[in-house]
């Protein structure tokens, strides 16, 4: 269930950015989509994003940048060990030089070059680029 949230709300900023939005608002949410959203604010994805309400159903606002061209969280549960990233960025990101796989590890929800450097694997929960 919650990945399948995260998907959409993923492909809600997808579209937005393809119209030429500003801002999207995000429904329902859970605290690992606000987790992803904080890297792609680290990033430079998204511009900066509020979440209202949080005990409840919720809502995120999301202020977009235009710099998102895809971005998915996979719907299976993949395993992948420290020394297996590399190989697993090479296969799923367009290029090396642009986007992010992010990982749920034991030291929290990190995109591919922060778990590299602490050497820790986890479960991929997506990628954008």
């Amino acid at each position: 269930m919650g990945r399948r949230i995260l998907n959409e709300a993923l492909r809600s900023i997808v579209n937005a950015e393809k119209r030429g939005k500003a801002t999207v608002e995000l429904k329902p949410i859970s605290t690992v989509m606000s987790s992803f959203l904080n890297i792609m604010k680290y990033r430079g994805y998204i511009k900066n994003f509020q979440v209202y309400d949080p005990h409840r159903v919720g809502r995120i606002t999301v202020e977009l940048q235009g710099r998102v061209n895809d971005c998915k969280a996979l719907s299976y549960r993949q395993d992948i060990k420290a020394r297996d990233i590399d190989e697993y960025v090479k296969r799923s990101l367009p290029t090396r030089q642009w986007g992010y796989v992010v990982i749920t590890t034991p030291d929290g929800v990190l995109d591919h070059e922060e778990a590299l450097r602490r050497n820790v694997g986890g479960q991929v929960l997506g990628y954008f680029h």
